[in-house]
């Protein structure tokens, strides 16, 4: 599995960014995609998730409502809208998936359950 995440940048607080995420090489029939931050000092942390089982999604309590997640499938894209942007959203963010024989029920928060890792894109949130 491929992961590779762009799109990030400078934006002013209040504005939007799209990131994007490349994945692909999937070779099990179930996955989820998660995305991730990390700012300087500070643990990783997960902000949203896709499940390929039934297309669900689900977000950190932090972006709820101001950030999105979508998949592509035929450009093999993951996107990441996020909007209404906040200083302490600025950090590195990360895309990174699992892949399973089995279905996966839920999405998991844990970096430690992710196998693939993209590298990441800076977001930066500041006048």
């Amino acid at each position: 599995v491929q992961l590779q995440a762009f799109g990030g940048g400078l934006v002013q607080p209040g504005g939007y960014l799209r990131l994007s995420c490349a994945a692909s090489g999937f070779t099990k029939a179930n996955y989820v995609i998660g995305w991730f931050r990390q700012a300087p000092g500070k643990e990783r942390e997960w902000v949203s998730g896709f499940n390929s089982r039934d297309g669900s999604s689900s977000y950190a309590d932090s972006v709820q409502g101001r950030f999105a997640i979508a998949r592509d499938n035929a450009k093999n894209l993951v996107y990441l809208q996020m909007n209404s942007l906040k200083p302490e959203d600025t950090a590195v963010y990360y895309c990174a998936a699992l892949e399973s024989v089995f279905i996966i029920m839920m999405i998991t928060t844990a970096p430690s359950d992710y196998t693939y890792w993209g590298q990441g894109t800076q977001v930066t949130v500041s006048s």
